[in-house]
């Protein structure tokens, strides 16, 4: 089910980029127990983000609607802070990001 859950966090877009949150790094933790409670706990780019109120809530939605799930906790945190270090590569590579392969990866 946590698979599921990652999915439905996949299609769930920060406004302001082109990048899924989980790819984006958004996503700190995911745990959904036996009886399908799904606990995510999230941070946004930056405290001031203008969706600070409403990309939240689209989480829990997304959430919510995989089948299996029964309740939703969603936690907003920011310790860590979010840095671009957490973007994947595969979203690193879409933002056009520089620094997406180190220089001593390539040399191995």
């Amino acid at each position: 089910m946590k698979d599921r859950v990652i999915a439905a966090l996949r299609r769930v877009y920060d406004p302001e980029m082109p990048v899924n949150i989980y790819d984006l790094g958004l996503i700190y933790g995911v745990e959904v127990d036996g009886t399908g409670r799904a606990s995510v706990r999230m941070t946004l780019t930056a405290p001031n983000c203008p969706v600070a109120g409403s990309l939240p809530k689209s989480v829990e939605q997304a959430v919510r609607a995989v089948p299996g799930v029964t309740d939703v906790n969603v936690e907003l945190t920011f310790d860590p802070p979010w840095t671009k270090d957490r973007i994947s590569d595969a979203a690193k590579l879409d933002l056009g990001l520089e620094d997406l392969i180190p220089i001593a990866r390539l040399r191995k």
